[in-house]
C-alpha cells in the first residue's frame, strides 16, 4: 500500500532568483539554509514521489479558464517564467500515481480538472528545484489550487481536496512513499500600494496553527481578515490547508522563518509530521480511533 509519509510548507518567492542580493546577506543565508534543511529532511523520508501544491498566478490559466483545482497527469516541464540560472526543463513525473489520484477523486466527489501536458510556474518549479530534484529519482505530481486568483477556492474546500489526495494515495496499489509540499505565502502584498510590507505577527499566527495541527482553525480564518492582515499573497495559505489535510494527523515543526521586505514576503518553512495512520491503514496497537487532520 502507498503512504503519505509526511509533508512540508515552503515559500516560492521568485525574488530568490531574480533579485538575490536585494535581501540582507544574513537573511538571504538563513532562507537558503532553511531550504537546505527542508531538502535534507525531505530526502530522509525516502520518498518516491512528491505532490507539490501550487497557486494559480493567472499566467497559466487565466482569463480563458480558471480551474478550482487542477492535477497534472502527463508531461510536465517548467518553469514558465525565465529566472537567472534556472533553465526550463522537463520534470520527472509519475503519471500512474497522478491518474490514481484523479480516478479516486472522480469516484469520491472531487472533479479534478486535469492537464495531460503542463508547464508549471514558479509556485511548483521553485520547490521542485530546491527540495525535490536534489533528492534524485523522485517524481513530482503537480497540483494547482485557485488560491491566487479570484474566484478563489475556499479554505475548507482546499482541505477537502487535500484529504482526497491523502485518501487516494492510501488506496493506491504499489509501494509509493509520498511527500506533500504546500507552496506559498506567508504575508505579502502583490501589485498593491503595500507591496514590500510583511506582517510577522500574522505569519506567526499561521505558523502557530500549523504547528498545533489546527487545520480547523486555519480553515476558519476569514478571507477579509487574511487579506487585511496578510495581503493578497497570504490567500495562498489554501495550499497549506491542502497539504496539512493530505498528511494523516498533521502537526507542524517550524524549520525556519524570515520576514524579508526586500523580497516582499514573510518566508516560512515547516515540516508536517504524520501522527495518524493513513486512510485505509490498520491502526497501530493501542491507537485510538479518532485521530485525524481536524474538521474543515
Amino acid at each position: 500500500m502507498s503512504t503519505v509519509v509526511g509533508g512540508f510548507l515552503v515559500p516560492h518567492d521568485p525574488l530568490l532568483f531574480t533579485a538575490p542580493d536585494a535581501a540582507p546577506a544574513a537573511k538571504r543565508e538563513a532562507v537558503m539554509d532553511a531550504y537546505a534543511e527542508v531538502q535534507r529532511r525531505f530526502a530522509a523520508l525516502d520518498p518516491t514521489a512528491a505532490v507539490v501544491v501550487g497557486a494559480d498566478h493567472y499566467v497559466l490559466f487565466g482569463p480563458g479558464c480558471l480551474p478550482r483545482f487542477l492535477l497534472g497527469i502527463g508531461d510536465v516541464d517548467g518553469p514558465l517564467e525565465r529566472f537567472p540560472g534556472v533553465d526550463r526543463a522537463p520534470l520527472r513525473t509519475n503519471p500512474d500515481l497522478a491518474r490514481a489520484i484523479m480516478r479516486h477523486g472522480f469516484d469520491h466527489g472531487v472533479d479534478w480538472a486535469v492537464a495531460k501536458a503542463l508547464t508549471v510556474d514558479h509556485s511548483i518549479a521553485i520547490p521542485h528545484r530546491l527540495v525535490v530534484a536534489p533528492t534524485g529519482e523522485v517524481a513530482t505530481v503537480p497540483v494547482y489550487l485557485a488560491s491566487g486568483v479570484e474566484p478563489l477556492i475556499t479554505l475548507a474546500r482546499a482541505a477537502q481536496v487535500g484529504r482526497a489526495i491523502g485518501d487516494a494515495v492510501a488506496a493506491h496499489g504499489g509501494d509509493e512513499r509520498v511527500v506533500v509540499v504546500g507552496s506559498g505565502g506567508i504575508s505579502h502584498w502583490v501589485g498593491t500600494a503595500e507591496m514590500g510590507r510583511v506582517n510577522e505577527e500574522f505569519d506567526r499566527q499561521i505558523l502557530d496553527l500549523v504547528v498545533a495541527g489546527d487545520l480547523g482553525g486555519l480553515c476558519a480564518l476569514d478571507d477579509a481578515d487574511v487579506l487585511a492582515r496578510g495581503g493578497n499573497g497570504a490567500l495562498e495559505i489554501r495550499n497549506f490547508a491542502c497539504a496539512m489535510a493530505a498528511v494523516p494527523g498533521a502537526t507542524g515543526e517550524v524549520v525556519g522563518y524570515q520576514a524579508v521586505p526586500e523580497w516582499i514576503t514573510g518566508l516560512g518553512f515547516v515540516q508536517l509530521h504524520a501522527t495518524a495512520p493513513a486512510a485505509g491503514a490498520a491502526p497501530a496497537a493501542g491507537a485510538g480511533a479518532g485521530a485525524g487532520a481536524g474538521a474543515a
